[in-house]
C-alpha cells in the first residue's frame, strides 16, 4: 500500500476484525493490514480483534508502535507484559458488551437446566411423535448458581438470574460489597453450586482454573457454563467428567482451540455448544467498534486511551 507522503500511515490493523470495523479504520485513518504496509516507521497504533495474536514478532515489526487497541473485552491475545516493557499501552472494549454476554450466559444456564436444546433435538428426531417422553428437567428457581469471576459481566449475570429466583454465590480474587455469599476457592464454590458460570478473564493466570478438582466438587447433578475463555477450563478433564457422569452437563460458548470443538462433545445430548457468540449482536458489535475508534482517536489526539487495561 502506498500512502500520500503528507499523510503517513499511523494506524494498522492486525487481523480478527469484523469487515465494518476494517472499513471504518480505512475510511478514517487509511489503515492497511500489516502485510500490506509499505513502511512500518511512523505507525503508532495497531488495532486487533478476534483473538489475533499481538506478541514480540508483531511489536518488532512496528518499531514506532505506542498503542494496541483490542476489539473485545478479553485481551489474552495481547502480550501485555511485553507491551508494557516497551512502553506500549493497551486498550479493550469493556462495558458495551456486558448485557449481550450476560444474556448468553443466562440462556445457557436455563438451557442446561431445562434441556431446551436437547428437547428441540428430541422433537426434530421424531422421538416425540413415536411416543417417547422427554425426561423431566430442573427448575431455575431455587437453583444454586455460582459465579466464578464477579466482575462487570458476572454481576450482570447474577442480577439476571436472581430475577429468575436462583440463589447466587460467587468466587473472585477479592470479596465484593454485594449481598451474595462468597466462597474462598473455585472448589468451594463448585461444592455449594448446582451450576457454575465461568466469567473470569483468560490468560496464564487463569489457565485451567476449572480443573478436575472443581468438576469433582460440582458433582454428578451439577452443570458447568463457560462464556469467558476456553483456556480457563481444562477441556480434557471436562470431557472425562461428562463421559464418567461426574457432572450432569455443560453449556459452552468458548473453547481452547477455536473454532475446533473436541470431537467427544459433539454428539453429547447433555452439552450445549455455541460458536463464541457471547457479544455477537449487531448493536453490541457496533458499540465495540465505536469504542475502538474512540480509543484510536483519543490516542492520536492526546496520547491517551479511553479504556486502558491494567
Amino acid at each position: 500500500m502506498t500512502s500520500d507522503v503528507n499523510q503517513p500511515v499511523r494506524v494498522v490493523h492486525l487481523g480478527g476484525l469484523m469487515p465494518f470495523v476494517r472499513d471504518w479504520l480505512v475510511e478514517r485513518y487509511d489503515a492497511p493490514d500489516l502485510p500490506d504496509l509499505d513502511h512500518a516507521s511512523g505507525v503508532e497504533v495497531a488495532v486487533v480483534g478476534g483473538g489475533a495474536a499481538v506478541g514480540v514478532a508483531e511489536m518488532d515489526a512496528l518499531p514506532d508502535l505506542r498503542a494496541i487497541v483490542n476489539f473485545g473485552v478479553g485481551y489474552d491475545n495481547v502480550d501485555v507484559a511485553e507491551a508494557s516493557r516497551r512502553g506500549i499501552v493497551v486498550s479493550n472494549t469493556p462495558d458495551v458488551l456486558n448485557d449481550a454476554v450476560a444474556d448468553i450466559a443466562v440462556a445457557l444456564v436455563i438451557d442446561v437446566l431445562r434441556g431446551i436444546s436437547a428437547a428441540d433435538r428430541f422433537v426434530r428426531s421424531g422421538r416425540w411423535a413415536a411416543g417417547e417422553r422427554f425426561p423431566l428437567t430442573r427448575d431455575v428457581r431455587g437453583a444454586r448458581v455460582g459465579i466464578l469471576g464477579l466482575g462487570r459481566i458476572g454481576t450482570s449475570v447474577a442480577q439476571r438470574l436472581e430475577g429468575f429466583g436462583a440463589e447466587i454465590r460467587y468466587h473472585s480474587r477479592s470479596v465484593k460489597d454485594v449481598g451474595w455469599t462468597y466462597d474462598a476457592s473455585p472448589v468451594a464454590l463448585a461444592h455449594e453450586s448446582d451450576v457454575v458460570v465461568v466469567l473470569t478473564p483468560g490468560g496464564p493466570g487463569t489457565e485451567h482454573l476449572v480443573d478436575a478438582a472443581v468438576l469433582d466438587a460440582l458433582g454428578p447433578s451439577g452443570y458447568l457454563v463457560n462464556v469467558s475463555r476456553g483456556s480457563v477450563v481444562d477441556e480434557e478433564a471436562l470431557v472425562r467428567a461428562l463421559e464418567e457422569g461426574a457432572i450432569a452437563g455443560a453449556g459452552l460458548d468458548v473453547f481452547a482451540d477455536e473454532p475446533h470443538v473436541p470431537e467427544a462433545l459433539l454428539a453429547r445430548d447433555d452439552v450445549v455448544l455455541l460458536p463464541h457468540v457471547g457479544s455477537a449482536t449487531t448493536q453490541t458489535r457496533e458499540a465495540m467498534g465505536r469504542l475502538v475508534l474512540d480509543n484510536v482517536d483519543a490516542f492520536l489526539e492526546r496520547g491517551e486511551l479511553v479504556t486502558p487495561v491494567g
